[in-house]
């Protein structure tokens, strides 16, 4: 067995078994932490305030890294994704409008771009949540004060084309032929606290899993686009609940989603509503 092969099984059963054990003591962590200071103190106190959004922010990561380590699972499975028929337009449209102020936050430019106001197509909204939220997660960690980041939303060739782009510091040409699958590579693995190198595999395997690819694009200093492209089909089965899936244990997705990009001030006890 390759190295690569021997690499992605070790983390396909053991990581999901760590996240498992990590997430009851985040759930006592949290617990304590809103006990000592709850909401009510915080919104009268912007000294506490700015002290627990720290702790809140080191929470929100945390559990953002075990909801990575449960899902590697998933990058074994090759079978196509279970999709329904929905907006997508809206769908990224509500996420991007989520993202509007935390941008401000970082001193970013922030937009979304869609010729169309709807288009009904196949997708696992889950999913393209997440592969969303992760690239974006990237584009705003990676992107210095007063650049812009887009997503854009295309529909050509039958095909759906989604792209976030920034104008970022880039990727060198030595790391972009590996940087959907840079797990594999030790020496290619990106220093703390740039995390574990799973969003991208993950966004890869959530392309394929639509029948799509993904690709990046990048120039060092001048910017990133990523662009996934998967088939504008539909299947006739609409999606049967307007709620998606709370993989969030009823916390902040977006917040959830960005903790690693935002800075502390976003944890706030007014942004978390």
């Amino acid at each position: 067995m390759m190295e690569s092969d021997q690499n992605l099984e070790l983390l396909t059963q053991l990581l999901p078994n760590i996240a498992s054990q990590m997430r009851a003591s985040l759930s006592n962590i949290y617990f304590a932490a809103t006990a000592i200071a709850p909401a009510s103190a915080r919104e009268k106190d912007p000294a506490l305030d700015a002290k627990a959004a720290i702790l809140d922010q080191a929470y929100y990561q945390l559990l953002r890294l075990v909801n990575n380590l449960t899902v590697t699972s998933y990058l074994k499975n090759d079978q196509p994704l279970s999709v329904r028929d929905i907006d997508l337009v809206a769908l990224i449209q509500e996420n991007c409008d989520k993202c509007h102020s935390l941008a401000n936050l970082l001193g970013l430019k922030f937009s979304f771009v869609c010729a169309v106001p709807s288009h009904i197509c196949a997708v696992y909204r889950d999913s393209i949540d997440q592969l969303l939220f992760q690239l974006l997660s990237n584009a705003f960690k990676f992107t210095p004060k007063g650049g812009s980041v887009t997503v854009e939303l295309k529909f050509a060739g039958g095909k759906v084309l989604l792209s976030v782009s920034n104008t970022g510091e880039g990727i060198s040409k030595e790391l972009l032929p590996s940087l959907f699958n840079r797990y594999t590579h030790e020496g290619l693995m990106n220093p703390p606290p740039h995390g574990l190198g799973l969003g991208l595999p993950l966004c890869r395997r959530i392309a394929e899993g639509h029948g799509g690819t993904i690709m990046a694009e990048s120039r060092e200093g001048e910017g990133t686009c990523i662009t996934m492209s998967i088939p504008d089909r539909q299947t006739g089965k609409i999606s049967t609940s307007d709620v998606p899936f709370d993989y969030t244990g009823g916390f902040n997705r977006t917040l959830l989603a960005l903790s690693d990009a935002l800075p502390a001030a976003a944890f706030r006890v007014k942004n978390q509503d």
